[in-house]
């Protein structure tokens, strides 16, 4: 057995060395919305095809001081039959991290990417839940691929910069 207590996963434990570590901090909603604007219409059986479903993802982030930083996580979606919305949805979930040992060429990574993995499982959870209780299934977001969202940003933001002149 090991004299040293082991880090629970919540910050509780002291990391060890120069150990890069990504604590949060804090985790909250900060904006919720749930619509179903054709209710009770819209909780009828269809016929056909099932429902369109539209959702889009944005992460933004602050730096609150020199190790921590919020991290916003967006979803937005609705669903649709024969352009008729059955509902639509907008969750920001956000949440404070802490950066410790991190290169500094490595925290904008870690911010853009990691951090909203943490929090995509809890944001999941709340769209669900929120859909359920519009009197719908709930609705599942399948995983997101944090890192080709983040390689997509970089390049739009390169784009929009446009190429150096020769």
């Amino acid at each position: 057995m090991a004299d040293s207590p082991a880090a629970n996963g919540n910050g509780g434990g002291m990391p060890q060395g120069d150990v890069p570590t990504i604590n949060a901090l804090a985790q909250y909603t900060k904006d919720l919305s749930f619509e179903n604007p054709n209710a009770p219409r819209s909780l009828q059986p269809k016929e056909g095809q099932g429902p369109q479903i539209n959702i889009q993802v944005n992460v933004n982030a602050q730096q609150l001081s020199e190790t921590d930083f919020e991290v916003e996580l967006k979803l937005e979606g609705d669903a649709k039959v024969q352009n008729e919305v059955l509902f639509a949805f907008e969750v920001t979930y956000a949440g404070v991290f802490r950066l410790l040992n991190i290169p500094a060429d490595q925290i904008h990574p870690a911010v853009m990417i990691e951090c909203p993995r943490l929090l995509f499982p809890f944001a999941r959870q709340i769209v669900a839940e929120a859909v359920r209780n519009g009197g719908f299934p709930p609705l599942y977001i399948d995983p997101i691929d944090f890192v080709g969202l983040y390689r997509q940003k970089v390049m739009e933001q390169q784009g929009a910069q446009g190429p150096l002149a020769s």
